[in-house]
């Protein structure tokens, strides 16, 4: 049991509805297509109508060939039950192709409602929820999401066709009718009682699923490294672990939505046998005739259809209630940055200021505690520290991409709370230490910070970065093609491109995980060469890894713990000898081209 559900366990922001809460959502959703669902609806209720029609007619048949023995009107009979069944398979085609273009359109919205929710969603939700099982909800739950709405139509029909040959069986035979509507309350209870297994064991599947498309997604994007430390086997191993969950949870749902039907048409066999017996006898002792015998006996799989059909295909109903949960509990996400108002922010001179701020990712680690700092429009500020510091979360903070606890953050003196943060993202450019580029040529990766830049302007911007003398490396040019993720591409080629991609935004604050961290010395002077045109007369914050950026900056902070232990220019802080000389002498002045192993180390404390 613990092998089977590990690893099942809900999304902080999933959240349980009843099924009148989902049912209502699914409606809401259905109203822009009332028309289309009146019309199918008047095609179910005409439907259901001839469905009764069809045994009345063929019970008056035989009553009129034993009273009358006339083929004339038999024959006449049969031409209408033809008609009548023909008219039935008209009716229920074209509610078939109205229920699927309105299910359809409806998916359509809410995959599109789906997608938007996850657009518009922090990135801390990304830092802290699989991007495979996200993926799943937008496409396969809202898929399953069509399952419940056709079933629910189907089954209208089956119950508005239960309740008229009902209405017909009571006319004809009360006693009869009684007798047959006996078993109904063990049906009902039985189907209930499945119901509340049913979507626990759905739900279970459907994480079990998402849990599968994770797992393959994480490979897939980690393929190079597995295969560069051979751990294919590993993998496999772990995705053989995560399938055969998977398996095992499908299976046992496969024998609770399998095992209940066979209950239920015991059941429903046990009333067709007292229909045969107790009809008969009413039929030799002439209380009934043996056209309503008939009719009794013909509707008893109409009356017991929609029973076990709500029993028997409630793995469908709940497979597509627990889909409709999934999505809309992705819908209703709670956002983790909050906006007290929508202001544009039409220019950006550039000058931040953090004044006693609180920021913490949980409730157990503090990052920042009262921390404040100044910097200044257009001046380039580097920070360093150990690893936890703070240094990655200054950045995160500053690009509104997590939401801090206390204190205030100021963009220009405003507070960064009132931006619309559309138009504030739009003057923010992001360096992130391992670029990332979009299928397509290098042209189009580099517009994609302003889709309407014509192919001049693309290329004018190209060309400033490293004097365009990487571009000549390029097969193609600007027109070659990056591949998937932009691995065509060398590590340095795709930092020149994400270099030129933030160029072409010109924005007024830039953020920089160190651009020159995993790249060669060439590629490093053309990328340092980019680096002085970008961030010429803009506010810099550079995440700092190499020396180069370091003695580049107009100011240096050392984080230490989330606090500003030393701050100063590379000179004052390696005159003063403190923390920042301690982390210089360990981790940066190697790269030095004065640099000689073992002269001049001051031990440190790390």
């Amino acid at each position: 049991m613990g092998f089977i559900m590990a690893g099942l366990d809900a999304e902080a922001y999933d959240r349980s509805y009843t099924d009148g809460q989902l049912i209502k959502r699914i409606i809401r959703y259905f109203k822009p297509k009332l028309p289309l669902m009146i019309a199918i609806i008047v095609l179910v209720v005409l439907n259901s109508c001839l469905d009764t029609a069809f045994p009345l007619l063929i019970s008056n048949s035989i009553d009129t060939l034993v009273s009358t023995r006339a083929m004339e009107a038999a024959l006449g009979l049969v031409i209408f039950i033809l008609f009548s069944g023909a008219l039935s398979w008209t009716c229920n085609m074209f509610r078939q192709r109205f229920t699927a273009r309105s299910v359809g359109d409806v998916v359509l919205q809410l995959r599109t409602d789906a997608f938007s929710a996850v657009m518009s969603r922090d990135m801390s939700f990304f830092d802290e929820f699989s991007s495979g099982k996200i993926v799943s909800r937008v496409t396969s739950d809202t898929e399953n999401f069509a399952t419940v709405v056709t079933l629910t139509l189907n089954l209208l029909s089956q119950v508005l066709l239960y309740i008229l040959i009902v209405i017909v069986l009571f006319f004809r035979s009360p006693q009869l009718a009684l007798l047959t509507l006996s078993i109904m309350p063990l049906i009902i209870g039985v189907a209930l009682g499945f119901r509340t297994l049913a979507r626990k064991f759905t739900r279970n599947a459907q994480r079990s699923l998402a849990r599968v498309n994770a797992n393959v997604q994480e490979i897939v994007s980690g393929i190079t490294i597995a295969k560069n430390f051979r751990q294919e086997q590993n993998m496999y191993d772990e995705f053989k672990q995560i399938n055969a969950q998977s398996y095992y949870v499908h299976l046992r749902s496969g024998f609770l939505y399998n095992g209940i039907f066979p209950v239920l048409v015991f059941i429903a066999n046990i009333g067709t046998t007292l229909i045969v017996y107790f009809g008969g006898r009413s039929v030799v002792s002439g209380t009934i005739s043996a056209g309503d015998w008939f009719l009794f006996i013909q509707s008893l799989g109409l009356l017991w259809q929609p029973l076990t059909s709500i029993a028997s295909f409630w793995s469908q109903f709940q497979l597509g209630l627990a889909a409709s949960e999934r999505v809309f509990a992705l819908l209703d996400a709670e956002p983790r940055v909050y906006q007290v108002d929508q202001q544009p922010v039409q220019q950006i001179k550039g000058k931040i200021t953090f004044q006693n701020v609180f920021f913490s990712y949980d409730d157990r680690q503090t990052v920042l505690k009262d921390f404040s700092l100044t910097i200044k429009a257009g001046e380039t500020v580097a920070f360093v520290g150990h690893t936890g510091a703070g240094k990655s979360s200054i950045g995160k903070l500053i690009s509104r991409f997590y939401e801090f606890q206390g204190g205030q953050i100021l963009i220009d003196n405003r507070d960064i709370r009132s931006f619309d943060l559309h138009d504030y993202h739009q003057r923010l450019g992001i360096v992130p230490q391992s670029p990332f580029l979009f299928s397509g040529t290098v042209a189009d990766n580099i517009r994609y910070a302003r889709p309407d830049a014509t192919d001049e302007e693309v290329r004018e911007v190209a060309e400033r970065i490293g004097n365009g003398d990487w571009i000549e490396a390029l097969p193609e040019g600007l027109g070659t093609m990056v591949g998937e993720t932009g691995r065509s591409l060398s590590m340095g080629q795709r930092q020149l491109v994400a270099l030129a991609r933030v160029l072409l935004q010109e924005p007024g604050i830039i953020i920089m995980d160190e651009a020159t961290a995993s790249v060669d010395p060439l590629t490093e002077a053309q990328i340092q060469e980019g680096l002085d045109v970008i961030l010429e007369h803009r506010t810099a914050i550079v995440i700092a890894h190499r020396l180069s950026t370091i003695k580049h900056a107009d100011r240096i902070i050392v984080l230490d713990g989330g606090r500003i232990a030393e701050e100063g220019t590379h000179e004052e802080l390696m005159e003063r000898g403190g923390h920042y000389s301690e982390l210089y002498n360990t981790y940066f002045r190697h790269q030095s081209p004065d640099y000689k192993p073992g002269e001049g180390f001051v031990p440190t404390r790390i």
